[in-house]
């Protein structure tokens, strides 16, 4: 959200925790109906944060309701009257900004926007949450925790912020340069950097030095398996502050220690989710003959699944995982420095020592693409084979299943050349957002090679296998 402090309009982010996800699938989590708790949880608290998460909303508003009917205003395209056709502007709504139906109550809006609260808890206006950048949707079917791999979380806070009147603030980093990625680490640095140790406000940045890329939003369904969290795996998983940075923005230290126990009982929500089932047929004889080449290429850094699976919690260096280093090494010892003696790392500090990227969890991975920290690569296929990864490539314009490859698993896309992209000048802002382009700052594709030593029959085998997970 947009929050006025020490004067001047600040970017606040949303929660970028990594790691929970919910819906009800089968005999898997919800859609807004109770939480499915595991034993190690607290089914209570579970279900009080899911309601935290999804219906009470912490912040006040950034924006006066009419933003939402007025939008439409600064599109290139004729949109559909909000009064005569609400649906239909609803649609073309949610198509500009890459924002999904909520599968909760949420006043008609879009996972990602909801009202604010106003004097005495009233809710007025509007403001983003946590699910603009994990509310995703795949298949048609929206799911709290998936990462949003459409959204174009810069025209959300830039236009809504014009269509209300105001003026954009003065960036001096990469929000997003194509749809579905977000810099959130960088603008919980801004906020981070506003602040002294013992949270007061400042009138001056602190130079903090750091140097974060846009990245892929991670699934929260990961949480519960994880014994340490974010890419670089430097943050335990049991922190309860670590996401509440994204509330620097407006929140005093009384304010967020008052809200301590609430984002305790996100937590374990979080940790009582489940992904989703892969929803297609699945040749059950590939499976079984990839899983076997998983458990002995794969598991020793992705963990094993089923009833008696197990998860490594490792952590890659730099040098063996090859990925691109830029969010593992933009994040600066001065920043990690500050963020431990404050009250937000009082009790859960970060690793001062810098490793390089934790190996995910793959549970739900079919629903996950594209793929690396990054979201640099398109498909599985392309992830296991490092030659055929596209240099540049389109995101869909939908998470609908006719826009998804079954077969390499991911998102059809078109290469893009180096002639159409120089094209893209000629396209509309909106247009170009469509686009990932692996030469910009800590969008690299390489890294990641262990699959090259599959052979093609093995690789889409393990592929056929990831799909159970």
């Amino acid at each position: 959200m947009w929050v006025r402090l020490v004067g001047r309009w600040v970017m606040a982010g949303t929660m970028v925790l990594a790691s929970a996800h919910a819906e009800l699938l089968g005999s898997r989590v919800w859609a807004g109906g109770p939480a499915v708790a595991h034993s190690a949880f607290d089914p209570t608290a579970a279900e009080r944060g899911r309601l935290a998460l999804t219906i009470k909303g912490f912040l006040k508003p950034a924006w006066s309701e009419s933003v939402y009917r007025n939008a439409a205003r600064q599109w290139d395209q004729p949109a559909p009257d909000p009064d005569i056709d609400p649906a239909g502007y609803a649609a073309a709504f949610r198509y500009r900004y890459g924002l999904h139906p909520a599968p909760y109550p949420n006043d008609g809006l879009p996972m990602g926007l909801r009202r604010g609260l106003g004097p005495g808890g009233t809710k007025t206006g509007l403001q983003i949450d946590c699910m603009v950048c994990h509310g995703g949707s795949i298949g048609g079917q929206s799911y709290v925790g998936l990462g949003n791999t459409q959204l174009d979380l810069k025209a959300v806070l830039f236009e809504l912020t014009i269509a209300d009147g105001g003026r954009p603030p003065f960036s001096t980093f990469v929000l997003n340069s194509s749809r579905g990625t977000n810099n959130a680490g960088q603008v919980a640095a801004v906020l981070l950097s506003l602040r002294n140790t013992d949270l007061s406000a400042r009138s001056f940045p602190l130079p903090l030095e750091v140097n974060l890329p846009e990245m892929d939003t991670p699934p929260w369904w990961h949480m519960k398996r994880k014994r340490t969290m974010y890419y670089d795996g430097r943050t335990d998983a049991s922190s309860v502050r670590t996401s509440m940075q994204f509330l620097l923005g407006e929140k005093s230290l009384d304010e967020l220690k008052a809200l301590e126990p609430a984002f305790r009982d996100i937590l374990a929500f979080f940790k009582s989710l489940e992904p989703p089932r892969y929803p297609l047929p699945i040749d059950s004889v590939k499976a079984a003959r990839g899983e076997a080449v998983f458990k002995t290429t794969c598991a020793r850094c992705h963990g094993t699944y089923g009833p008696d699976g197990t998860y490594p919690n490792k952590v890659v260096p730099l040098d063996v995982i090859g990925t691109d280093p830029a969010r593992s090494v933009g994040l600066s010892d001065r920043l990690v420095a500050h963020y431990n003696k404050t009250w937000l790392g009082a009790v859960v500090k970060v690793d001062t020592k810098r490793v390089g990227y934790q190996a995910p969890p793959l549970d739900g991975i079919w629903a996950t693409a594209p793929y690396l920290h990054n979201g640099s690569v398109p498909t599985l296929h392309a992830l296991l084979s490092s030659s055929s990864r596209p240099a540049r490539f389109t995101r869909p314009p939908s998470t609908d299943f006719v826009h998804y490859d079954t077969s390499h698993v991911g998102w059809k896309f078109t290469e893009v050349s180096t002639d159409l992209l120089a094209s893209t000048a000629r396209r509309s802002p909106f247009q170009a957002k469509f686009i990932v382009d692996t030469s910009r700052f800590g969008m690299g594709n390489d890294g990641h090679t262990f699959g090259d030593q599959l052979s093609e029959p093995e690789r889409l085998d393990v592929i056929e296998y990831l799909k159970t997970l």
